[in-house]
């Protein structure tokens, strides 16, 4: 299943977006325009519907409900996220779920339930405030999403958010995850701190292929690596092992923190990509990664996407990169454009700007003919601090 539709409304920069989503979405605009907070609008249902998770703990680490609305809410001051889902592109929804979050008028002002609305085909399966929240007020304080007593009828919806992964990794958090506090289990562990254990708990035969496959792009990419395997230290501790080839004969070993930044963000990246069925959300994946290997990642994501046997996996991505974008298979069907105001960040297809579309048509790349409109008019006076 994938994500074939999003409507925000007050969510953080966006005032307002309702926006179709491909097997392979690019969101791209200027620094502060909202693409991680474009990203988040998915992963806090991911926070609400997982098990440990729910509304207000997913408030709460946002920095609650007002941190959350869009400073150009006026007069509707609710915050709204809506998702179709469907089986493929260009296939009819199977399921719709919305929410509607406020703050509660009275007494501790607690975030609550505005509305909470499930369909399914068509037909309404829920639609909150019911007469039991009327009874019970205390009852809005949470969503049937996050309940499996209350989510029975539409709990594919639950299980669908709750598998969402959410990819940012953090190359010092990956070497040293022990001087890093918290819990490897935030949102999926996004950051790496937990990325070498998910490696070595994975079925002995799945790791083996997919560390063979990723040794086989790292060899293009690091020429001088020559093999990739996980192993374990003395304590039971999970690394990953390289050897490098130099003038000594047998090469050299190397553990993870040993690796390059780049190589431990495309061996976080490659293992995402192979790894589940869920949506992929990538957070400029293009980070400390050479120019070169950028401009094959799209082509990379493609493949992998297609030689699935469960159908096409949807990834979503944020970035900044003329190179990620120089790939001349992206269309201007995947690739959304933020651009902030007054009235918030607005948000539209690249194929709904006919300027775009059209100089994509005479040749273009889609970087070169879309990150232009991602420049800050007054960026030349940059020039005064050379």
């Amino acid at each position: 299943m994938l994500v074939s539709n999003i409507v925000l409304q007050n969510w953080r920069n966006f005032a307002h977006a309702d926006v179709r989503l491909l097997n392979r979405t690019f969101v791209i605009g200027p620094n502060a325009s909202g693409k991680s907070n474009f990203l988040d609008s998915l992963r806090f249902l991911q926070d609400v519907a997982k098990q440990g998770g729910g509304l207000q703990k997913s408030l709460e680490s946002r920095g609650g409900l007002s941190k959350v609305r869009c400073l150009a809410a006026r007069q509707f001051p609710d915050v709204v996220i809506g998702v179709k889902i469907a089986e493929g592109v260009g296939k009819h929804a199977i399921w719709e779920y919305e929410l509607g979050l406020k703050q509660e008028a009275h007494g501790k002002h607690l975030p609550i339930v505005a509305f909470e609305r499930v369909r399914h085909q068509g037909n309404v399966l829920l639609d909150r405030p019911d007469e039991g929240d009327k009874e019970d007020r205390f009852r809005l304080t949470q969503t049937h999403l996050e309940q499996v007593n209350a989510n029975r009828k539409f709990r594919p919806i639950s299980e669908f958010f709750e598998g969402f992964n959410y990819l940012h990794l953090v190359p010092q958090i990956l070497r040293f995850p022990k001087q890093f506090g918290g819990s490897s289990e935030f949102t999926g562990d996004p950051f790496g701190r937990g990325f070498l254990r998910r490696i070595s708990q994975t079925q002995a035969n799945v790791r083996k292929a997919r560390l063979r496959k990723i040794e086989q792009a790292l060899r293009i990419a690091v020429p001088q690596l020559s093999s990739l395997a996980d192993t374990q230290d003395e304590d039971g501790n999970p690394h990953l092992q390289a050897i490098y080839t130099h003038w000594r004969s047998l090469g050299a070993n190397q553990r993870e923190d040993q690796f390059y930044d780049g190589t431990l963000r495309l061996i976080g990246l490659l293992w995402s990509l192979l790894e589940g069925d869920s949506v992929l959300l990538l957070e400029e994946p293009e980070l400390s990664l050479n120019a070169g290997i950028i401009s094959k990642l799209p082509g990379i994501m493609f493949r992998i996407q297609k030689e699935r046997k469960k159908g096409d996996r949807q990834i979503i991505v944020s970035t900044h990169s003329p190179e990620l974008l120089s790939d001349r298979g992206i269309i201007p069907q995947e690739v959304l454009l933020l651009r902030p105001d007054s009235e918030g960040t607005k948000i539209e297809a690249c194929s709904d700007k006919q300027d775009i579309v059209d100089l994509v048509d005479q040749g273009m790349s889609i970087g070169e003919a879309a990150l232009p409109h991602t420049q800050p008019e007054n960026v030349d006076q940059l020039q005064l601090f050379r």
